[in-house]
């Protein structure tokens, strides 16, 4: 079902790519790759987020990338303790970017930008400092 959209290889790629991202921050990064909402995304997505206990973070610093590839819908969701620190228009450039590029079909690398940038977004803001447990599985789910 996925197969039109990402190989296997490039979901381990963006899972390794989630591992380098998290290296540097106490933040945690998720991708939910969602084939069956048909609308009401958002609310979809802020359901997943709960469901994989991204609320539950030390510092409330995860974001989810809930994706939905035959929409070409995106949305991000970051806990409160980003909100605090990031702003708005960051995430409408990300979400703005990785749009443009799904028009274009290409999935990977923009998801895998997405990963990348926001851990560096991350690291400015949630430094690791002595012990980084990873407080989140790293692996992309699907629904």
């Amino acid at each position: 079902m996925m197969g039109n959209f990402l190989t296997n290889q490039q979901i381990t790629s963006l899972v390794e790519a989630i591992q380098s991202a998290e290296e540097h921050s106490t933040g945690e990064i998720r991708v939910h790759i969602d084939s069956n909402t048909q609308d009401h995304h958002a609310k979809t997505a802020f359901e997943i987020f709960k469901e994989l206990r991204m609320d539950k973070t030390t510092d409330r610093n995860a974001v989810l990338f809930h994706v939905n590839f035959e929409q070409k819908y995106l949305t991000i969701i970051g806990d409160v303790g980003i909100h605090e620190k990031v702003h708005q228009n960051y995430w409408d450039h990300l979400h703005d970017y990785i749009t443009a590029e799904f028009a274009k079909g290409n999935y990977y690398q923009a998801l895998k930008s997405a990963i990348l940038e926001t851990g560096l977004e991350l690291k400015k803001y949630f430094p690791v400092e002595g012990e980084n447990p990873n407080q989140l599985p790293n692996e992309i789910t699907f629904s």
